[in-house]
């Protein structure tokens, strides 16, 4: 199995507040199987740390569409920074053929159940962020750290 994973689940400190995760699930995969890392963010040319942002005005599918943005906590439109970054984590994730891909649940890129509801609250939607949609687009199964933590793989 081929896995790409969210590089902050690797203990690669560029979630937007310049922190990481460690993971022993992950950490045993990383040793065990041959594994791709990426951040969109980062990929899409966004620094570490960052200012938070979420989709505001629709779904990540309306961002890919040009019919919804996503807003930083400052007010700045970063939509060509995701969008690209979701492209770049999808022609990694086609070049390296994964079979699976694990990605950050709750991120306005990467999550795959829930995101933040753009009104930076703290309050979650049902909803998938913009590098799943584009993955789940092309027929990659992606999945959250939450659902990879609790299976048998």
């Amino acid at each position: 199995m081929k896995y790409l994973i969210s590089a902050c689940l690797a203990n690669s400190p560029v979630r937007y507040d310049g922190k990481c995760y460690n993971l022993e699930k992950i950490n045993q995969l990383l040793k065990y199987h041959d594994v791709v890392f990426a951040c969109p963010e980062t990929l899409g040319g966004l620094t570490t740390p960052r200012a938070p942002a979420e989709i505001v005005g629709g779904t990540a599918f309306d961002v890919l569409n040009g019919q919804a943005q996503v807003i930083n906590n400052l007010g700045q439109n970063v939509s060509e920074a995701f969008i690209d970054g979701a492209y770049k984590t999808l022609a990694l994730a086609q070049l390296h053929q994964v079979d699976i891909i694990v990605l950050k649940e709750n991120s306005p890129s990467c999550g795959s159940h829930f995101i933040y509801d753009g009104s930076f609250s703290g309050e979650k939607i049902t909803a998938v962020g913009i590098t799943t949609a584009l993955l789940q687009q092309h027929d990659f199964k992606v999945i959250s750290e939450n659902d990879f933590l609790t299976s048998q793989m």
